[in-house]
């Protein structure tokens, strides 16, 4: 082997580390670059709960078009009962607060549910049946005799059932209307109640959300 042979071979040898480093440099960018473009990249939006928000805003849309329907907006805490689109009465209510309550092993979630409801009872001057929460948040025995669990006036002058134990109904603490202090029932005070009761018959549709 030739002396300019073995020197092509040194400077070959000497320039491999090099080669290598720039190569890793390379690939070093590369990465970052891909890195940098996928963080500010707008990221996909989840539309997991689309589909059923899509769904009640059609009903709502279809019934704008038909006829009298009761629309209850848990964010602002407003009650809107419309015919098609005109609004016949807007009011400020209570809806629930999402507060939890745990207690061994029973648990409470008071928040108002969402979706599409109807009117299913109307009661006047109804009684409320005390739950085993209520005597648990005032820190009370829950009574063993069930006649010990009924009050009377807590809920205004009407309740109108949706079912599942949830109501429209009246309130002592009117202060508290527009706020979601609620146990998930929706509150609203004498003079709105009463209309609404009035002009709301049992099968009339409930949108909340």
């Amino acid at each position: 082997m030739s002396i300019t042979e073995i020197a092509a071979i040194t400077e070959r040898r000497r320039r491999w580390p090099t080669l290598v480093l720039v190569s890793f440099a390379l690939i070093g960018f590369v990465l970052l670059g891909a890195l940098v473009i996928q963080l500010f990249q707008t990221p996909p939006v989840d539309d997991s709960s689309l589909p059923t928000a899509r769904k009640l805003e059609g009903k709502i849309a279809a019934r704008r078009a038909r006829g009298l329907f009761i629309l209850i907006d848990t964010a602002s805490n407003r009650l809107y009962l419309r015919r098609g689109d005109k609004v016949l009465m807007e009011a400020v209510c209570s809806t629930g607060s999402g507060v939890q309550l745990v207690s061994g092993e029973k648990h409470w979630t008071f928040r108002t549910p969402r979706g599409e409801f109807r009117i299913r009872s109307k009661t006047r001057n109804p009684w409320w049946r005390k739950p085993d929460w209520a005597y648990l948040e005032e820190g009370e025995p829950v009574p063993k005799n069930e006649s010990d669990r009924f009050e009377r006036g807590v809920l205004g002058e009407y309740a109108l059932g949706l079912g599942h134990g949830y109501y429209i109904h009246g309130t002592l603490y009117t202060r508290l209307l527009g706020t979601n202090v609620t146990h998930g029932c929706i509150r609203l005070g004498r003079k709105e109640l009463a209309y609404l009761a009035r002009n709301a018959p049992i099968g009339t549709r409930v949108y909340i959300y």
